[in-house]
């Protein structure tokens, strides 16, 4: 059994979920402080990608970063490199379809946290990125694990863009999704359900994780809240 998929799939997951973690918090921070009418249209915009068919995502990635496109041939005609067909055009589909999962979720946390306490650290003299990192990142954190897991997980089992962008090339651009449906195809049951199982196990693996994490938060916070009584 060839594991390349598994590494491919977790590989741009990964990358993916790094960039989707900074850029839907601060996309999250930049619109929630704007005039509603404001907020309102950019936050039709940013989640667009959300109710969008991931065919449609890959469609608009080929004509923006292939050969002929207006990123893919400035790249490929400066450098010498393609943007599609590889395996970290996939990257590029993920942070695409899973920033929305993080922009809503961490939108949502920051709106409910309360804001007196951001003006307590103003007043006691601290900079707005003190605040910032120090107070509203730690206050929103279930918020962010939230966002950060469902996007790692949307990420690791996305198809449709990805399959667009990337193909299917065994050993260089498989992924566990794209190795599932082709296996499909070429009637390889056996396999495709062992793909299928790899996929289920590694969800559940990290659905276990935050809920254990979630739980210690519980007792954290009960446990303190009892000294204090």
């Amino acid at each position: 059994m060839d594991w390349y998929p598994l590494f491919n799939s977790l590989r741009i997951a990964l990358i993916s979920t790094f960039f989707t973690f900074f850029l839907g918090i601060f996309a999250a921070w930049y619109v929630h402080k704007l005039p509603r009418a404001l907020k309102g249209l950019l936050d039709c915009v940013l989640t667009l990608p959300l109710v969008l068919p991931p065919t449609v995502v890959g469609f608009f990635l080929l004509k923006l970063l292939g050969p002929n496109g207006p990123v893919g041939g400035v790249i490929l005609e400066a450098w010498g490199r393609k943007l599609v067909m590889t395996w970290y055009a996939s990257i590029f589909a993920v942070i695409i379809v899973t920033f929305p999962l993080m922009y809503r979720t961490v939108r949502g946390a920051f709106e409910a946290f309360d804001r007196s306490l951001l003006y307590a650290g103003k007043t006691l003299g601290r900079s707005n990125a003190w605040v910032f990192w120090r107070v509203l990142m730690p206050g929103c954190k279930q918020g962010l694990t939230a966002g950060t897991v469902l996007a790692f997980a949307r990420g690791l089992g996305e198809y449709g863009a990805t399959s667009m962008v990337s193909g299917y090339t065994p050993g260089r651009t498989a992924t566990i999704s794209t190795t599932v449906y082709q296996l499909w195809r070429e009637g390889n049951d056996a396999l495709a359900y062992r793909w299928v199982f790899v996929n289920l196990a590694i969800s559940f693996a990290v659905l276990l994780c935050i809920n254990l994490l979630e739980r210690r938060e519980r007792d954290g916070r009960w446990s303190v809240g009892s000294r204090e009584v």
